[in-house]
């Protein structure tokens, strides 16, 4: 997992972000545009996240202690979550208000190109900042299609980013169309529908990064891939009689825990398992490099017809 190419995109969508909002702010000012308005409040949300981003993924390195054996791994979901919320909070609820007020209390722009110049620089600046993003996400993606990476990615923040950028890019776009209307009718009404879309648009995408974010903090398992070479390679060790349950657990966007209970042969010397364990663990982490930690309960197997089966409800037989 690309956690330099995370910070490359987190970065260069920081910069883009802040300087846009500074832009946006000034011709505000000088227009009175709720468009301008709106789209400032929101890149200054966008700066506020990928700060919060970057410092999730700080706190994420810190070395496992007593209160945290596991490590900190999972704080990058902990600060994804809370920038869904910010995105939500201050960039929707905030614009959704001020074009309601505007359309409430309609008034024409005064230096009407002003904005419109902010507007076209801060379409290419976005469209770079997501050019960015896009090239970082192509190196861990693979072949998956984009909603798939999104949905799936264990790394919250370029999907984070992907999804900022694209929502800023359709935000100033609806602001262009809002703010140009008005220029051309003379109707302030459309300036506060523009900035109504936009609040719209923002409470949209902060609803699907709080719903992908919160399934990562509840916690998820391999993906069914990575949990089909995990069996096979237990399975493919000739001490092994059968994997009887297996569990898994992705610790943090780079750490996947690995819980097994293995059947070995019942006339096993415990040096004889103990070694087979180690090999296990040796195999599984050759298959899945993210698999760093593993435990393997050796066991007997039990047929299901057997007086005393195994008590949990999966059984995989080794290949002969």
């Amino acid at each position: 997992m690309s956690t330099q190419g995370s910070n490359r995109a987190i970065v260069a969508a920081m910069l883009a972000n802040l300087g846009i909002a500074v832009a946006k702010f000034v011709a505000f000012f000088f227009s009175g545009s709720s468009s301008m308005l709106g789209e400032g409040v929101h890149s200054l949300a966008d700066t506020g996240n990928q700060i919060l981003l970057l410092r999730g993924g700080a706190v994420s390195r810190k070395a496992a202690d007593t209160d945290h054996p596991f490590g900190y791994g999972r704080e990058r979901y902990v600060y994804a979550f809370v920038v869904s919320i910010i995105l939500f909070s201050i960039g929707g609820v905030f614009s959704i208000y001020e074009g309601i007020s505007k359309i409430r209390a309609p008034h024409a722009l005064e230096t009407p190109w002003l904005p419109i110049a902010v507007l076209v620089v801060a379409m290419v600046l976005e469209s770079l900042s997501l050019r960015t993003g896009i090239k970082e996400s192509n190196h861990v993606r693979g072949s998956q299609g984009w909603i798939s990476f999104i949905r799936h990615a264990k790394a919250p923040e370029l999907p984070i980013v992907l999804l900022e950028d694209v929502a800023a890019l359709t935000g100033l776009v609806l602001a262009f169309l809002g703010v140009g209307l008005t220029i051309i009718t003379g109707n302030g009404v459309f300036d506060g529908i523009g900035t109504l879309c936009i609040g719209v648009l923002l409470v949209l995408v902060a609803i699907v990064l709080g719903i992908e974010t919160k399934s990562l903090l509840v916690g998820e398992g391999a993906s069914a891939a990575d949990t089909v070479k995990i069996r096979d390679a237990i399975n493919a060790d000739k001490e092994v009689e059968a994997l009887i349950h297996m569990k898994t657990l992705y610790l943090g966007p780079d750490e996947l825990l690995v819980a097994a209970k293995v059947a070995f042969a019942a006339k096993m010397r415990l040096s004889d398992v103990a070694s087979a364990i180690n090999a296990l663990e040796a195999r599984v982490r050759e298959a899945v490099p993210i698999a760093r930690t593993i435990y393997i309960e050796p066991d007997i197997y039990s047929p299901p017809n057997a007086d005393n089966p195994p008590t949990e409800s999966i059984v995989i037989r080794a290949a002969d």
